[in-house]
């Protein structure tokens, strides 16, 4: 009887300790734009070209090399380019001057040096533009992407607020392409019309799996949760290991040493609880990636991303 109580306490014990143990319910999906070469290059130059008295100065040269570069997507020498001809072109090229550096903040978005990007905007000339600079509209979009980027919710969200008062169009493209990618249900169900969008969250409903249900079916019989998500191997490691433990402790309380009982006992608990836990993450993981195979070709087809919001590039 003694024993038997004893094993009752410890599993007591077990259980409250395992109890802290939360199902996690948001997914967090890593999703990414892919951009060929080839759909930069169609996009058109916002700049006026440089006249032939331009292209005969030395800024104007390395300019031209420096656009050249970047056509090419060699983004470190086109910087290099650029910021040899900033300071090579007189004062009085002001606006020459604002263009090259549109071009350097393009540079280092494109080559997703966000951080970069943000310290060079803030120590030049660009925040100071106005609508009448021929490439405002997409560095608007660059700007808010990059905070985007960065977490910088406050900025993005400012930018954002600009943005719809002139560009509404882009406006709610960058809110659905923000709750996707943040996998915003709640947010995604309150765009309508765009048959795509329907099919992704049908598709993603009908095949998720519920961290809830896995961990429940993982404490009803340990592994049970791995087979709900298919993870066959997992699933049957995790019933042998806890079905030895178990195994162990009920020989060890029943037949001695006690000490032994207790010890087998406590790392069942961990392993139980463990795979209760495990079970539930490893639902969340299986719908974040379920989320990408499907999130991730949606966008790139349907030019979602805010780089695909760019009227122009080099």
């Amino acid at each position: 009887m003694k024993r038997s109580i004893q094993l009752g306490t410890l599993i007591a014990i077990s259980l409250t300790l395992g109890s802290c143990y939360r199902v996690p319910k948001d997914i967090e999906p890593k999703i990414n734009y892919v951009v060929q070469d080839r759909y930069l290059r169609q996009l058109p130059h916002p700049f006026p070209d440089l006249t032939p008295a331009e292209r005969e100065t030395r800024w104007g040269a390395e300019y031209q090399i420096g656009i050249t570069f970047a056509r090419d997507l060699d983004l470190y020498q086109a910087i290099t380019a650029f910021r040899r001809a900033e300071i090579l072109a007189p004062p009085e090229e002001k606006e020459r001057k604002l263009e090259m550096q549109y071009e350097i903040l393009l540079c280092y978005y494109l080559g997703q040096k966000y951080d970069e990007a943000i310290q060079f905007y803030q120590n030049s000339e660009l925040p100071r533009t106005t609508s009448e600079f021929p490439a405002y509209h997409d560095l608007l979009i660059v700007l808010y992407d990059i905070y985007q980027q960065l977490g910088n919710s406050d900025q993005s969200l400012q930018i954002l607020e600009f943005i719809k008062q002139i560009y509404p169009d882009d406006y709610d493209t960058l809110n659905l392409s923000a709750a996707l990618q943040n996998a915003d249900f709640p947010a995604l169900c309150q765009f309508e019309g765009r048959p795509y969008l329907d099919e992704f969250l049908c598709c993603y409903e009908s095949q998720k799996k519920s961290p809830a249900k896995a961990a429940t079916l993982n404490a009803i019989l340990p592994g049970a949760g791995y087979f709900y998500l298919g993870q066959r191997q997992t699933g049957t490691t995790a019933f042998l290991i806890n079905g030895l433990f178990i195994a162990s402790s009920v020989y060890f309380f029943t037949h001695g040493p006690i000490a032994a009982g207790i010890i087998t006992t406590s790392f069942e608990a961990g392993w139980y609880f463990g795979g209760i836990y495990g079970a539930a993450n490893e639902a969340k993981f299986y719908n974040e990636r379920l989320y990408e195979r499907n999130a991730n070709p949606m966008m790139n087809r349907e030019g979602l991303f805010p780089i695909f919001r760019l009227n122009y590039s080099f």
